[in-house]
């Protein structure tokens, strides 16, 4: 029997308007947890302030016990990519880099967002990882427009990360957000150009670039959630949640006159 291929969840325009708010609170709890995030802190209490900022903004926050996560982020430090339980074991250290994502629903609707910070003062290894890694987002969102292919956006995101010696996770995508935090299609962060179903106005897409310093390979854990690099070094995570426009993409997490949560 042939596969049914699941096809993209179109929003209206009107969707689209009422997604900003989602965007908007989840954009405000990263924020706010990239300020709070210094040596000493714990991604507990990381946890405990995004929940409390989602909530306070009329929200859910998207994560927390989905698929059984117990966080309202996820707060992965260093070698770790994706997915990491926030705990009060886990204190940031002076040079680390803390990967969060943070997911909020507002009347029905999810915005999912992520951002790369330091800690304090990073070497410049780790800083050209965070700097390429960001770029490999915006570059991907570039690509996202109506007519382009699936393909186009993990090509952007792939050419630029291995021009710079940065390893790209398979393994771990973007997709398709709305009513669901995770719709089809996947999107994944390496492609060629040309390939893939085609984008129209209506898609809305996490783009989402998992980068490595090192190897592409992963390394899942034992909790079943926690994943982390083969080769132990260090891993970046920007996304932003967009819609696909006639006029272009349109960034859906954000806070109204900041595109960056710093």
């Amino acid at each position: 029997m042939r596969r049914r291929r699941e096809w993209p969840i179109l929003k209206s325009p009107g969707e689209i308007e009422a997604m900003k708010e989602a965007g908007r609170v989840s954009a405000l709890a990263l924020r706010q947890v990239g300020r709070a995030a210094r040596p000493g802190v714990s991604t507990w209490e990381l946890d405990l302030l995004a929940e409390e900022v989602i909530c306070s903004e009329g929200g859910v926050p998207a994560f927390k016990g989905y698929g059984g996560f117990p966080g309202s982020i996820c707060a992965s430090v260093n070698e770790q990519i994706v997915h990491g339980i926030p705990s009060r074991a886990v204190k940031l250290a002076e040079g680390d880099v803390l990967s969060v994502d943070t997911g909020a629903i507002v009347d029905g609707w999810v915005g999912d967002n992520a951002w790369t910070f330091p800690i304090g003062v990073i070497d410049e290894e780790k800083q050209r990882l965070l700097d390429v890694t960001e770029r490999c987002m915006w570059e991907g969102i570039a690509a996202a427009r109506s007519g382009n292919r699936l393909g186009d956006i993990g090509h952007a995101v792939q050419s630029l990360a291995e021009a710079n010696g940065l390893g790209v996770v398979r393994e771990y995508v973007g997709h398709g957000v709305g009513r669901a935090m995770h719709e089809p299609p996947n999107v994944p962060n390496y492609g060629r150009r040309g390939t893939g179903i085609e984008l129209c106005a209506g898609m809305v897409l996490a783009i989402e670039p998992m980068i490595n310093l090192g190897t592409h390979k992963t390394r899942p854990m034992p909790d079943g959630w926690l994943v982390c690099t083969r080769d132990g070094r260090p891993s970046a995570h920007f996304e932003k949640t967009i819609a696909i426009t006639e006029d272009g993409p349109v960034l859906l997490t954000v806070e109204p006159g900041r595109e960056k949560p710093l």
